[in-house]
């Protein structure tokens, strides 16, 4: 079942574990008779690739793997807007005002949510699905025509992340409007990655690489017993190729894009990436944003945030918060790299 409640943020591509070449270049095991162990799977819309440097005795790759499935059903049924009797499809199904009980998980990401809201000044928003309907990406499908700025207009009065509240104990959370509906898809697979890094070290697992949908974390060292190599892809809808590798040492990254996912309309071209505080599609020259942070939940809210804000705008939110950002920005046929201090520890040298 997928998570995504739009078809735009379910087709945002993001950094890929390279793993014909990665695992090859920096992943491969050392000699001796260990070898890396990899778990992949389908869940939450997407796929996942979980490489472990070896398993502690007694633990068995199946058992842990059906512990790791478990991980994710359980985020399905908390968050899924594709599930109608999941925690979050419940909330926009109700017409009510008042506080509805949800579990810990579901919480914590709408408060996370919340607070990358107010930290980019509206450019995150997971109230903002009727504009991405509107413009024809999302789960409603393709729009013939782009719509008028009466309708934009329309559509934003819908939403708002004003209108959206969270409490701590007991868990819940309560919209102001009845018509107010959430869409967790952009930060819900960081928190699941989040989730599963934490498992894997309650079960003495010190060396692993987790990758859900694209979004990152890891821990501790490859077999190669020195940090886990990643690949950041070049912002290009022809293929898959490399624009930077980055060491992640106890470390998730996360990547928003929008040279996948457009449509050209009248010699216009439109990206599905929406600014919440507008209505309208993004146009600026950023082509990708990848955000390196000590939590995947986060990395991915914040690489959405920015890619939104654009250039100039998020390098100086990046820079005011300390964040490690590298963004991708077009030049002609090019792609300049822009990076903040932070970023450049990972950098291989």
């Amino acid at each position: 079942m997928a998570l995504h409640g739009a078809q735009a943020r379910a087709q945002r591509r993001r950094v890929r574990l390279q793993v014909g070449l990665l695992l090859l270049a920096a992943c491969a095991p050392p000699a001796g008779p260990e070898s890396a162990i990899e778990l992949r799977g389908s869940s939450m819309g997407t796929t996942y690739s979980i490489v472990l440097a070896s398993l502690p005795k007694g633990l068995a790759a199946d058992t842990l793997h059906a512990e790791i499935r478990g991980i994710l059903e359980a985020a399905n049924d908390q968050m899924s807007t594709y599930r109608a009797s999941s925690e979050l499809s419940r909330f926009n199904a109700s017409s009510s005002t008042d506080w509805f009980r949800v579990s810990e998980g579901t919480r914590t990401v709408v408060a996370e949510a919340l607070r990358i809201s107010r930290l980019s000044g509206g450019a995150f928003d997971v109230t903002v699905g009727p504009v991405v309907d509107l413009w024809g990406f999302g789960a409603a499908g393709p729009s013939a025509v782009a719509p008028t700025r009466e309708r934009i207009d329309a559509a934003l009065r819908e939403i708002g992340y004003a209108s959206l509240h969270v409490r701590s104990s007991p868990p819940a959370i309560r919209k102001e409007r009845p018509e107010l509906r959430v869409d967790l898809s952009g930060i819900a697979k960081g928190f699941a990655v989040d989730r599963i890094a934490r498992h894997l070290e309650g079960a003495g697992i010190r060396n692993f690489l987790v990758e859900l949908g694209g979004e990152l974390r890891a821990h501790g060292s490859s077999p190669r017993e020195d940090p886990w190599r990643v690949a950041i892809e070049k912002p290009s809808p022809q293929g898959t190729a490399i624009q930077q590798v980055i060491r992640l040492e106890n470390r998730a990254l996360a990547t928003s894009g929008d040279y996948r996912r457009y449509r050209v309309e009248n010699g216009a071209r439109y990206s599905h990436i929406i600014d919440p505080r507008t209505g309208s599609p993004v146009s600026h020259a950023l082509a990708s944003v990848s955000v390196v942070d000590a939590s995947a939940m986060r990395a991915d809210a914040l690489a959405t945030a920015l890619m939104v804000l654009g250039p100039a705008e998020g390098l100086r939110v990046a820079e005011r918060d300390g964040l490690a950002v590298l963004f991708l920005v077009k030049r002609g046929e090019r792609f300049a790299e822009v990076s903040t201090p932070e970023f450049e520890r990972y950098r291989l040298e």
